[in-house]
């Protein structure tokens, strides 16, 4: 099952995409919960509810505009940093200079602030130059929970899991590396395009996909989910340490090798840039950098 949260003329939608893509049709939920995107239905079926029923008329996804499935996280969303041997490797000079040498050691842990979510199509407003000029792109897996739990144990850790959907975990490198904690980096506003829609894990096996990122047509990061240092059920296993999870939280799991500051010389986004990323068996998401 794909969900979208979508708008028709200013109005909020959530709904469910046809299997090719094309057309989604609206489920019967208030204004109110609809306004909270696919969380409204991650939060109804983890309270044991039945999944609302279509309501309205089917329209094409062309004639919608598509919305970040979770466009308020209730909290900020947990990141995964270094979590590809190939990504370890092209930054360990830079940004993971002052980390635990051996990348397996823990997982690399921060945050993103919710109101950096924006839409798998929406424009992403570059900060200016007195603010940073290092603007970097990481096409990432993002794991969406739907069973809350707290020191959850890594056998059990994939029941915990309702869906996954795309992030950009867009980077000021410079203030990244300056604050040396992370968060301040990755949170400025619409740091985070996220989409196209929530797929259940029914439908997709995050643990067996490909993660690729193209910028203005040039293909510049591609890897295999099989590839993460530490899996996703590790990842849930560490976040959950003394730590509740809550249906709706989101994980991202990390970016592969060939982001903007690893290549010789770095190449940082400007304006007019497009960034598109894509996840087998989920969907794109494209934004150009203004």
């Amino acid at each position: 099952m794909r969900i979208a949260s979508y708008r028709v003329g200013g109005r909020r939608f959530v709904g469910i995409v046809s299997s090719d893509q094309s057309k989604v049709t609206p489920l019967a939920l208030s204004q109110e919960q609809a306004e909270r995107g696919a969380m409204a239905i991650v939060e109804l079926l983890a309270a044991g509810k039945i999944l609302p029923a279509t309501e309205g008329p089917t329209l094409e996804i062309s004639a919608v505009r598509l919305e970040a499935p979770i466009p308020v996280p209730r909290r900020n969303i947990w990141c995964v940093g270094r979590n590809y041997h190939a990504h370890a490797k092209e930054l360990q000079a830079s940004v993971f200079k002052g980390n635990d040498a051996n990348p397996e050691s823990w997982p690399i842990v921060f945050t993103k602030v919710p109101e950096c979510v924006v839409g798998p199509y929406d424009d992403v407003r570059l900060p200016g130059a007195a603010v940073s000029e290092q603007i970097d792109y990481e096409a990432e897996l993002a794991v969406v929970i739907g069973r809350g739990g707290k020191n959850i144990q890594r056998a059990d850790a994939m029941q915990h899991v309702f869906g996954y959907t795309a992030v950009n975990d867009v980077t000021a490198r410079d203030v990244q590396m300056r604050h040396q904690q992370w968060d301040m980096g990755k949170s400025f506003d619409n740091f985070c395009p996220m989409g196209p829609w929530l797929v259940t894990a029914d439908e997709l096996d995050g643990t067996r996909t490909r993660v690729r990122c193209w910028v203005n047509g040039e293909l510049r990061q591609d890897g295999p989910t099989e590839n993460l240092i530490f899996d996703i059920p590790t990842l849930i296993e560490t976040v959950s340490r003394g730590i509740t999870l809550y249906p709706g939280d989101v994980i991202a799991t990390g970016t592969p090798a060939g982001v903007g500051m690893g290549l010789q010389p770095p190449r940082f986004l400007k304006s007019g840039d497009v960034v598109r990323i894509e996840i087998d068996g989920l969907g794109a998401i494209e934004n150009r950098f203004v």
